[in-house]
């Protein structure tokens, strides 16, 4: 797996939101047409900019992060709770 200086190619704004993703988990690989692409089992793939067109561009893409695994969780926890009223 590339390192997080690898993916943000310059871009230092880029390389603390990747090890941010790295950090909760998620997988981080380079599209062809290089945008960044984060997957994570049982959640959604988030695909954002490789540059960033406005200040506010690294907070949304971590808030779209978390998000994410926020709705997993709960999706999880509505599975396991219907499970358990089964039997």
């Amino acid at each position: 797996m590339a390192s997080a200086h690898d993916l943000a190619r310059g871009h230092k704004r880029l390389r603390g939101l990747i090890e941010f993703a790295l950090g909760e988990g998620w997988t981080v690989v380079r599209t062809r047409g290089g945008h960044l692409l984060f997957t994570k089992p049982d959640c959604a793939p988030i695909y954002t900019s490789s540059t960033a067109s406005d200040h506010r561009a690294d907070r949304n893409a971590r808030a779209q992060l978390r998000r994410a695994d926020r709705h997993a969780l709960a999706h999880e926890g509505v599975a396991w709770f219907m499970e358990s009223r089964r039997g």
